[in-house]
């Protein structure tokens, strides 16, 4: 049975055009073709770069928000209570008015202390403002030298400057030493973010984030098996165009530097829309719906790789739309938050009532007054 489903699933039909079949792509006179079993080693990748952020967060991270003077703020604790951790992690973080009398009388709190207890709750998983600052410049790090490693493989080609020698001798391309390294290590990477998507900080998009990782995973790894390659490195690098941009103005609005982070956010948002909402739905999906057919008759790797491709558009309108209104924001005057991808969403309210030193609730500390910044 297993068998059957694995030759379905390599079924030449579903990747090649017609007539080609994988032993056109074996390789001979000194050409290489990608290879499906080349993706295994995108996993050890993924790994290593786990290990390597873990140590760029402590060893560059972390002395880089202290230069920047990005501080901890003490918060307060919510005192143990089982019946109402029992709640918050079961049930809801958010109690309505009726659960909260409820757990009032349950907990032999007054329905204020309750209150103030979840509100505390919920400040306590609330990343802080280093680990935010630290995910940021890892990411900032690795997109920026992604973006000149892109080029550097791209700019010398001449598909870089005419979209059509993607296609010429498709798929019958042999793969260029430089085209494979870059691939594993952009998919290795997607692969480190959905492996650390679970406990790296939630934004508003957390669902966007999670489709947009698996979708460029699936798209990267197919396009590798059917060999668009040629494509594919001309997608990734328009991708990697500006996002270092906007992680860089994070780390600066995380460090409290309005003015520039508020240019640099300009910057990533004219870069963002001419790459991903212009060249991107003009030229490159022009690319990969118009030129093929020039060759071969549609297929399913066709329909397939391109229906992903569209996948990602609709995500590209989908921050499109947040970041135009940020910048709305920014012409009236108003104080830039990046609505994109870092809006928690946990409670951002750390405004604490008075503690009273010796409140069934209290935990000893005195009143702080945690007035936070919106960040990205």
């Amino acid at each position: 049975m297993l068998s059957t489903l694995f030759n379905y699933f390599w079924w030449e039909r579903l990747w090649l055009p017609v007539p080609l079949t994988w032993e056109d792509l074996m390789d001979v006179d000194g050409r290489v073709y990608a290879k499906a079993s080349d993706l295994y080693i995108t996993i050890p990748i993924a790994f290593i770069f786990l290990v390597l952020r873990y140590f760029f967060e402590i060893f560059i991270g972390t002395p880089l928000a202290r230069l920047m003077n990005i501080k901890e703020k003490v918060r307060l604790k919510a005192t143990p209570n089982p019946v109402l951790e029992k709640f918050y992690t079961s049930t809801a973080k958010h109690p309505r008015q009726i659960d909260i009398e409820a757990l009032s009388k349950k907990s032999s709190c007054s329905v204020r202390q309750v209150e103030r207890w979840f509100r505390r709750r919920r400040n306590q998983d609330r990343p802080s403002m280093l680990k935010k600052f630290r995910e940021a410049s890892w990411r900032f790090t690795f997109y920026l030298l992604a973006f000149i490693a892109g080029m550097a493989v791209i700019v010398d080609k001449p598909w870089f400057y005419n979209l059509r020698e993607a296609w010429k001798g498709f798929p019958k391309q042999s793969m260029l030493p430089s085209q494979y390294w870059y691939y594993m290590i952009e998919l290795g990477f997607y692969w480190s973010l959905l492996f650390r998507v679970a406990v790296d900080v939630k934004r508003k998009d957390f669902k966007e984030q999670v489709v947009h990782h698996v979708a460029t995973i699936v798209l990267i790894s197919f396009s590798w098996c059917a060999n668009y390659i040629r494509a594919g490195t001309l997608i990734m690098a328009l991708h990697d165009a500006s996002d270092y941009f906007l992680e860089s103005a994070k780390m600066f609005n995380y460090a409290g530097w309005k003015n520039v982070c508020n240019g640099i956010f300009i910057v990533f948002a004219l870069i963002f829309i001419i790459t991903r909402l212009i060249i991107f739905p003009f030229w490159i999906l022009h690319c990969t719906f118009v030129y093929p057919l020039e060759l071969y008759p549609a297929f399913f790797g066709y329909y397939f790789f391109n229906a992903m491709l569209v996948v990602l558009q609709i995500l590209h309108f989908f921050w499109g739309c947040l970041i135009l209104r940020l910048a709305h924001k920014f012409l009236t005057g108003k104080v830039i938050e990046d609505e994109r991808s870092d809006r928690e969403e946990t409670d951002i309210s750390e405004d604490e009532d008075e503690v009273k030193k010796n409140g069934p609730l209290s935990n000893g500390h005195t009143v702080l007054n945690n007035n936070h910044r919106k960040t990205d």
